[in-house]
């Protein structure tokens, strides 16, 4: 079992499968008696709910603190811009402007202040969603409309992660900060990829950051066949291992139209996501010894 373990389904660019590839590897295990707790880390456009179709049995609003500025108080001493990293609040002469979406909530305006003229109000940046889908645990976030804290939505999703189980991290796409925060603390990542030039060069991002964080990592090619092999050699140029090669199947893309799971409708593919299972289990046992893992030199002919 991998109980209070980790694993982030990633990938360098949207629209490789990567939710695929991380809602059948659930299901999988589930089935094979794993507890599994499914995360979606992809605040800004989570579909996770959309194969799992999971009850529902809670939500909360997230907010966070951004500085409120009291213009009576305010001796325009210009302390709270200078102490500010991210020019979330400026002093213009006699005025103070403050630009919400730029604030981290670090504190720094409101305690650097020496008359108290900045207090906080808080403001919503999305909203987070649990529940069950059979006995998968299920958790979501949902970034509000027209804000960019991104970030910080993802860092309280995962404050929703059971220890007692396997995670299922679903990862937004890209390298970007987002990517970041949802990859922390992670113990294994699956880089998501397909086979075409874009794929493969997103690919090569994504390798370079994972490599940057230190962090265990292998490829999983979808749509293999579509393409042509460069990502393939890719791999074995840089000895990162390949743990599975899901064909360009028109039944998986109908499957995946309908919000079906693929191992629940297409039976032959559960040995293919079953041994994805194992394989992390293996890679798990290898980590906890404290064993180096890129995973090299184990590519699959």
């Amino acid at each position: 079992m991998l109980n209070g373990r980790t694993i982030a389904i990633a990938s360098g660019k949207g629209g490789t499968g990567k939710t695929t590839i991380a809602v059948n590897l659930a299901a999988i295990a589930c089935s094979l008696g794993q507890k599994v707790q499914y995360i979606d880390c992809d605040v800004e456009e989570p579909n996770g709910h959309i194969f799992l179709k999971p009850q529902i049995t809670g939500s909360r609003d997230v907010d966070m603190d951004v500085p409120d500025v009291d213009l009576e108080k305010c001796t325009a001493c210009g302390k709270c811009g200078e102490i500010c990293q991210y020019n979330a609040i400026v002093c213009i002469k006699e005025h103070v402007l403050t630009f919400e979406q730029l604030c981290h909530s670090c504190g720094g305006c409101w305690r650097i202040c020496p008359v108290g003229a900045i207090k906080t109000k808080p403001i919503k940046i999305g909203d987070i969603q649990f529940g069950q889908a059979g006995n998968i645990d299920f958790a979501t976030g949902k970034l509000s409309v027209g804000n960019v804290r991104t970030p910080a939505l993802i860092k309280e999703v995962k404050k929703h992660i059971r220890p007692e189980r396997l995670t299922i991290i679903d990862v937004p796409p890209g390298t970007s900060c987002p990517v970041v925060e949802a990859l922390k603390s992670t113990d294994f990542v699956l880089l998501v990829t397909e086979p075409t030039p874009f794929g493969l060069n997103d690919l090569k991002l994504a390798v370079e950051l994972v490599e940057q964080m230190n962090m265990p990592f292998a490829v999983v090619i979808n749509r293999y066949g579509l393409g042509n092999d460069d990502v393939e050699k890719y791999c074995k140029a840089e000895e990162i291992e390949i743990v599975l090669r899901l064909p360009d199947d028109r039944r998986i893309a109908e499957a995946y139209s309908t919000g079906q799971i693929i191992v629940d409708v297409l039976s032959e593919y559960k040995e293919e996501f079953s041994e994805l299972y194992g394989y992390i289990k293996i890679v798990k046992a290898g980590i906890d010894d404290k064993r180096r893992l890129r995973v090299r030199g184990k590519n699959k002919s």
